[in-house]
């Protein structure tokens, strides 16, 4: 299978740095665990300093971008983990079974392994009301419809809680939605081009959109709709943390 992260994953880690305030949401959602298997590690973003981690990454682009002293890391898939059943305490996924080829299949290959989940994902209502992908690019929730979405995920770790992870104004960590209140940030193409759901996009299309929404910031649009950049906060843009029970 061709590795989407050959040209997606360039300077990954550069753009894509651990958020502390997220870091910390996801720490504590680890409880007491000791052993962390981490599934589609990517870089190594989010793996707690303090706890036996090994990380599960299929592309070899990501998995050259992991730090120095990061976590050992397994090349697999989260379809077919190659561990014993129970081996871990927690199962970590980190803004990643929308890349798996199978995401029903590697959740339950997640709870095969290990005790309980943690798995960070996004509520695709709620995200599809986030400004760049309402006014600019509503492509982004058309192309996700065929994505699990978090209610599907967190049925395949039944029960679990489903928890709010608001996004800081100045995150850190360049997803999807981190610049909703720095929007210039999007007319950066090196900023585009570490967010799979624009990077996947006819490139054309996002090019007009972009266009605009330099129009629109230039004019006083984007303002008048969305108030002023860099107001600070935090927003929920839609990101989601399901664990599972202790």
């Amino acid at each position: 299978m061709k590795d989407p992260y050959q040209t997606l994953g360039a300077g990954y880690a550069e753009r894509r740095r651990p958020d502390p305030r997220l870091a910390a949401i996801i720490e504590g959602a680890l409880g007491e665990a000791r052993t962390v298997v981490n599934v589609g590690a990517g870089a190594g973003s989010y793996e707690p300093a303090d706890r036996s981690v090994l990380a599960v990454e299929p592309s070899p682009v990501m998995i050259a971008q992991r730090p120095p002293g990061s976590a050992p890391v397994v090349r697999a898939v989260a379809e077919r983990l190659p561990f014993a059943d129970q081996s871990f305490d927690v199962g970590l996924a980190v803004l990643t079974v929308h890349h798996w080829t199978d995401p029903g299949r590697g959740l339950s290959e997640l709870r095969r392994v290990s005790r309980r989940q943690v798995v960070l994902t996004w509520d695709h209502a709620v995200m599809s009301r986030f400004w760049l992908i309402a006014d600019y690019l509503p492509e982004i929730a058309e192309a996700e419809r065929e994505l699990p979405d978090c209610d599907v995920i967190a049925r395949h770790l039944t029960p679990a809680q489903v928890m709010e992870v608001p996004v800081p104004h100045d995150c850190s960590d360049g997803f999807l939605a981190a610049y909703w209140d720095r929007p210039h940030a999007y007319l950066d193409p090196a900023v585009r081009a570490s967010v799979s759901s624009l990077a996947r996009l006819d490139p054309d299309r996002v090019e007009q959109a972009i266009q605009r929404l330099r129009a629109d910031l230039a004019g006083g649009d984007w303002q008048a709709r969305h108030g002023r950049p860099g107001a600070g906060g935090t927003a929920d843009v839609g990101y989601r943390l399901l664990i599972s029970p202790q």
